[in-house]
Order: structure tokens, then C-alpha cells, then sequence
């Protein structure tokens, strides 16, 4: 009797290799110049008249033995495919984590949802804006975000005064010239506020994200280890279909 995951291991293989055979079988026989043929003979009129050869064309594809291989292949994927699904309902496992069963006899459909879902989680939680390490935050309870204490920087505004150069002289006036400053005019005070995750808070949740995902996968391969019962339906599905 076979396990489940030796079922699994070679579903896709059958899979491609019969909907290979489908999909050519499928092109040619929409081509009715492989599907049909003819014989043509000569016979002159008169005895002394031009002769021709015979000429022939085969029919490459007959349609009773083009059933006759699609219900050979799809009798092998219905074979396949019914084993895993009928298998499906009855393999369970238990999802443990750190001792403790979180999970109590999961079917193995509902782990490989599972498997997935986390896998996404990871990604998202990975993605995810962390809290600026470059600045210092508290939790504001009254609005639940970060905030940082108030910081003040200037304000400042370009202002053009003259400078003397040289003071005026009994026969020179004062030379002077126009320079620009930046003078202080006021102070912004600006608190930072963030909804981004904490770094230590988003590793501690990928990592047990992670310690799920190790998890479930190893209740699926206990699932999967189950012992299967062959199931042999295509036959009689396809002999329904293609009965004479």
C-alpha cells in the first residue's frame, strides 16, 4: 500500500506528461487534412491516351483510436488524482508547538493552506516600515502611536546690512557695502509621531511566524506519511463516456 506523499511526488509528472498528450491530440484533430484521406485511380479514355499514377493521401488520426488513447491517459490522472483527494479526507495531524498541540488533527488540505498563509505572513511582517532607530521613542497612550519628545530648531531669515569699509575722510566720503545675514526670527518645536513596527516586536513575531511554519510542515509530512488505498475510477468514468 502507498503513502500519500509517495502519491504526491509523482501526481505532477503524470499530470504534465498526460496533459502533453491531450493538448497534441487535441491540436491534430482539429485539422481535418490529418483526419482524412483519399485514393484516386486514372483510367484514360482511349487507348492511347496520357496515363496517370494513382495517388493517395493516409488518414493519420482515426477518432475511435484518438478516445482510445486520451481514456488511457486520463484513466492514469483520475487514478491519481482520486487516491490523493479520497486519501485527503481522512489524513490528520496534530500541529505542535513547543510541546503544546496548538492545532488538534488538521487535515492535510487545511496544513498546505496553512503552510501558505504564513509563508505570505513572513513576507508581509518582513516588508513592513520599522520604527527609526535614529531617534528616540515613547508610546503615546492617549493616540496608541510613537512619539518622540519635543525638538526645537531655528528659524531663520536672510537680512541685508551695510558695513562700513572705510570711514569717510576730509576728502573722501565713507565707503560701505550691503551684506547678508541669516537672523533668527522664530523656532519650530516638532514631535515626531510613527505607527511603524518596533524592530524587536517584528523579529520576535517572524520568529514565531517562523517556528509555526516549521511546525505545520512537519504535521503535513506526518499526514502525508499516511498509508493510502489505490483508488481505480478513471476506467469507469471514461468507459461512460466513450461507450460505443
Amino acid at each position: 500500500m502507498p503513502k500519500l506523499n509517495q502519491i504526491l511526488a509523482i501526481e505532477k509528472g503524470v499530470k504534465t506528461r498526460v496533459y502533453a498528450q491531450v493538448s497534441e491530440l487535441h491540436k491534430a484533430t482539429q485539422k481535418p487534412v490529418l483526419m482524412n484521406g483519399f485514393e484516386k485511380n486514372y483510367q484514360r479514355k482511349e487507348e492511347d491516351g496520357e496515363n496517370y499514377p494513382p495517388e493517395s493521401q493516409k488518414v493519420q488520426f482515426d477518432h475511435k483510436d484518438v478516445t482510445k488513447q486520451i481514456a488511457a491517459s486520463l484513466a492514469e490522472l483520475f487514478d491519481i488524482t482520486a487516491t490523493k483527494d479520497f486519501a485527503n479526507c481522512l489524513t490528520k495531524a496534530d500541529v505542535v508547538v513547543d510541546g503544546a498541540v496548538l492545532l488538534k488533527d488538521a487535515p492535510a488540505p487545511y496544513l498546505l493552506f496553512l503552510e501558505k498563509q504564513l509563508s505570505d505572513l513572513q513576507t508581509f511582517f518582513q516588508k513592513m516600515a520599522e520604527l527609526d532607530s535614529s531617534s528616540d521613542w515613547s508610546l503615546d497612550v492617549s493616540t496608541d502611536l510613537y512619539k518622540t519628545e519635543a525638538m526645537q530648531t531655528q528659524r531663520t531669515k536672510k537680512v541685508q546690512r551695510p558695513i562700513v569699509l572705510y570711514d569717510a575722510t576730509e576728502h573722501h566720503p565713507a565707503q560701505t557695502q550691503l551684506i547678508t545675514e541669516d537672523v533668527v526670527v522664530g523656532h519650530w518645536t516638532t514631535v515626531k509621531t510613527s505607527g511603524a513596527i518596533p524592530k524587536p516586536q517584528k523579529k520576535a513575531i517572524l520568529a514565531r511566524i517562523d517556528k509555526l511554519s516549521n511546525a505545520v510542515k512537519f504535521a503535513r509530512e506526518q499526514a502525508n506519511s499516511a498509508d493510502v488505498e489505490r483508488k481505480h475510477v478513471g476506467k469507469d468514468v471514461l468507459d461512460f463516456l466513450f461507450k460505443e
